[in-house]
Formats: structure tokens, sequence, C-alpha cells
């Protein structure tokens, strides 16, 4: 072969491997771009006919967040039918409930409210502390509590939903689905109507610390009439979410979100959408719709909680602008909502008394026939600072 045409092979080769190189570089850009956003569960339902009027990866794994704190309510709201306590009940804060990583509500042991407070302080404050503190009292021990809830999934047929705790603070183990939320929620609300004002209470103050629900829809989104908020890394932002117009009722749920601003926007948008009708019946109820039980949760916390997040916050942004500057919003101002206040009292906690075999004991909890009355206010929630699990 001539130097010329060995000059042109060279050539060709390097042009034909820069084709390759700039065709793979090309396939890696795309890649980062896909993972760049994230569609994420959402579904709507006719809450009182159970059709579904929209879903997307609703029957995909998810972890729950303080979402979980509604199966809470739920199982206290039973136990309350059964006559197994009653709203004035004491619930005391015992040391395992004030071991939770992300107890906030700025109490402590021995720190002792109603059963009527602790549901205000658990689904309007999203106090995971008390959380814990109510299933001990509803149940005995956290464990037989967390028994009774898993029991209840399974009888309201929650297929992809396991539980490990009452508050919804993060276990790998603890998994629900956008599907299996909605099916709770609906029991929930149509089960037990005597506590809807609870879920429409936008603030809760516990000894003049005042926590407010990050449920944003209850004050500027007319109708709104509940239900839960939560939040931890590995979930995102996740809402289960009624409102009620010209005497049509729907429930929404949305997991995964990025941002306060996209969770909120997100179900208003869905919301205004199947209340005009632009979303119809899909032909099946809320109870034939499938999970997907080969599936494993998404983990977002590479999303949302590291140095990648802020690439991942601007890619959804741009999926979901809504009420962003010079884009439309879904909600409205902020308008007045009820709010309640509770102050708790002390109950002095007797001390683990060491014996022979090493193994501690706690004494048992002291009787108090100590009360304290709630009281509902009017109030316009304030800007709320960073809350975990909220």
């Amino acid at each position: 072969m001539s130097r010329s045409s060995m000059l042109r092979s060279a050539a060709l080769t390097i042009l034909v491997s820069g084709l390759l190189l700039s065709a793979q570089a090309g396939t890696r850009l795309l890649a980062a771009d896909e993972a760049s956003t994230l569609t994420t569960p959402s579904l709507v339902v006719d809450l009182d006919t159970g059709d579904v009027l929209h879903a997307e990866a609703a029957g995909d794994p998810w972890y729950p967040a303080s979402t979980t704190k509604l199966m809470t309510a739920l199982i206290t709201f039973q136990a309350l039918e059964r006559g197994n306590l009653e709203l004035s009940t004491p619930v005391i804060l015992s040391r395992n409930a004030m071991d939770q990583k992300a107890a906030y509500a700025g109490l402590k042991t021995g720190s002792a409210m109603t059963v009527k407070d602790a549901l205000y302080a658990v689904l309007v404050g999203s106090a995971n502390e008390v959380a814990v503190a109510l299933a001990e009292t509803v149940a005995g021990s956290e464990a037989s509590f967390v028994e009774q809830m898993n029991a209840e999934a399974d009888r309201l047929g929650m297929t992809a939903t396991q539980f490990t705790n009452p508050n919804g603070l993060f276990d790998p183990e603890q998994t629900v689905s956008a599907r299996d939320l909605a099916l709770l929620g609906r029991h929930v609300f149509q089960m037990f109507p005597q506590y809807r004002d609870i879920f429409r209470t936008a603030a809760v103050t516990i000894d003049g610390k005042e926590l407010v629900s990050y449920n944003d829809l209850i004050t500027r989104y007319p109708g709104t009439m509940g239900l839960k908020t939560g939040f931890v890394c590995p979930a995102g932002r996740n809402i289960v979410a009624i409102a009620e117009r010209d005497g049509k009722r729907l429930l929404a749920v949305v997991l995964g979100a990025t941002t306060g601003r996209e969770r909120s926007e997100r179900t208003a948008k869905l919301f205004d959408e199947a209340f005009a009708g632009s979303v119809s019946a899909k032909g099946h109820p809320l109870a034939e719709l499938p999970n997907s039980p080969d599936k494993k949760p998404e983990d977002m916390r590479m999303r949302l909680c590291s140095n990648q997040t802020a690439a991942y916050e601007a890619g959804q942004n741009q999926r979901y602008p809504m009420g962003l500057p010079g884009a439309p919003s879904y909600l409205k101002a902020p308008a007045p909502a009820p709010a309640y206040s509770f102050q708790t009292w002390f109950v002095p906690q007797p001390e683990f008394v060491p014996v022979p075999s090493a193994k501690p004991i706690q004494a048992a909890r002291l009787n108090t026939s100590a009360q304290t009355a709630g009281e509902i206010i009017e109030i316009i929630p304030p800007e709320k600072p960073s809350q975990p699990n909220g």
C-alpha cells in the first residue's frame, strides 16, 4: 500500500472512531437528560363512586413518609369506636416515643395530652413522637400497633403496603402505592365523618409552639377537605388530598414531588381537570386497579438530598412550571382556615429498674386524671420553616 493510501486509511479510521465516540457521547448525554426528570405516581378517583379518573404509575411501590399517619389515625378511630379509649384518654410521651429521629414538637418524656389533642398533633403537625405515643396508648406497644396497621391494610386490599412504624420515618421495608393510599384515604374519610374537622385544620399550636400543616391546599385550593402530606428524602414529597366542588368530591394522590410547590400545583391541576371533566372514568373501580408487585420503590435521596438536587429540580421545574414566575398557578391566595391549640401537662415517668437478669423492666405507666381542652381558632398560616417528614 502506498504512503498516500495508508494516510487516507488512517484518516478514515480516525474519522470513523470520532463519529463512534460522538455517537456514544450523545447517547450518554441523552441518558443524563432522561435521568434529569422522573414521572412519579399520581392518581385521581371519584370519592363517592370509586371510579378511577386518572392513573399514572399508580400501582408502583413507593415510600409513604407521613402519609403513614392516615393508617395511624384509622386504627385510633377504630379503637375509639369500639370504646377501647376515649378522646379524653391521656397520651403520655414515653422514652421510646421521644427517641424518634425527627421529634420537633418541643415536647419531652412525660409530656401528656389527650387522644383528641394527639390526633391534631399527628395529622396537622405531623408530630412523629406523638404518633408513636398514640400508638402505644391505643395498642399497649408500638409493635402491637404496627401489627394492627398491617392487618387493616390486608383487610382493605392494600396489596403493595407494608408498615413498620406509625409515623412514616424512613424504613426500606415500609411501602405503599398511590392506589393503596387512595383506598386508605377514601375509607378513613367515608367511615369516620366525625373527625373530618381535624383534616381541614391548617395549624396546631402545642404549648405555644405552632406547627403549620404542609398541605397548602387547605388554605389555597377552595373546597379542600384534607388529608395528609409527607416527606422524607427517599420518598420525595407525597400527598393524599380530598376536594369538593359543586357536590362532587375527588381524591388525589401525588407521590415523589420535588418541592412543596410542585406537589401542591400538580395536585391542584389534577383536581381542576377532573372537576372540569377533562379526565373521565377509566372503566374500572379503584379496587381493581393493579399494583406492581415485581417493582422496587424508587429511592429519591440522590435526586432530592444530594449534590445532584439542583440539576434534578431544574428538570422537574421545566416539567411542572405551574406557580413559578411567568407560569400560571392553580392555587389561590391563602385564605383563613381553622387552627387548633392545646396545652400539655407533665406526668413523671418511673425509672427503669435493673434486675439480676440485666434485662431492664419499665414500671407500669402512671395513671392521671388530668385533661386539657383544645381550642379552635381561625388563622391564616404564615410561611412555614423546613420540617422533616411533613
